[in-house]
């Protein structure tokens, strides 16, 4: 599967969306340079009060801009950046990745996903009634999709631009599902 990154974004503080950018440096072990979610431990801003030693999992959020045109039709104008992604891919099924699955970004970058993003109530603040459509309920099992992007490391730094190709390398099965994080 090969995909395309359509932005990248970082900001310094904690702001629900974040600025988009020409071009992000990602840090092996860290995250987006620059980026206020960078770090080896946890830097989501409710968790570290009470797990401030976790790894961080969550060192780069990536989201399927597909989204946008589904929330669009749903009456939301979103863009990238705005729901605090750090790069927007298209033509990736970010969703339907396993974990540990690897992203080969531009020339050099590579992310290992970790789980998908557990939306918050913050979605509701930026757009009333945005939380209940960035997640659906599976009719048979009951279980909660999560359609809020993915949450990655960094294996291996590089630069990462719009326009810079995406290839997806999955691993060994048995493959396991992504869970939030």
């Amino acid at each position: 599967m090969t995909g395309r990154v359509t932005a990248v974004s970082r900001d310094e503080t904690y702001t629900f969306s974040k600025t988009n950018r020409d071009s992000i440096t990602l840090l092996a072990g860290l995250g987006v340079e620059g980026d206020v979610h960078a770090g080896e431990t946890i830097r989501h801003q409710f968790r570290m009060t009470y797990e401030p030693d976790l790894p961080n999992l969550r060192q780069v959020h990536l989201m399927h801009e597909e989204l946008f045109g589904e929330l669009a039709l749903k009456g939301f104008e979103v863009s990238a950046g705005q729901l605090g992604e750090n790069i927007t891919t298209r033509e990736v099924d970010l969703l339907g990745l396993p974990t540990g699955a690897l992203l080969h970004l531009g020339e050099r970058a590579v992310l290992e996903v970790t789980g998908l993003r557990n939306p918050c109530s913050k979605i509701n603040d930026f757009r009333k009634g945005l939380l209940g459509e960035v997640f659906a309920i599976d009719s048979v099992s009951g279980e909660f999709t999560f359609k809020s992007g993915v949450m990655a490391v960094v294996r291996r730094g590089g630069a990462v631009r719009p326009g810079d190709s995406v290839r997806v390398e999955t691993p060994p099965l048995p493959h396991r599902p992504l869970e939030r994080v």
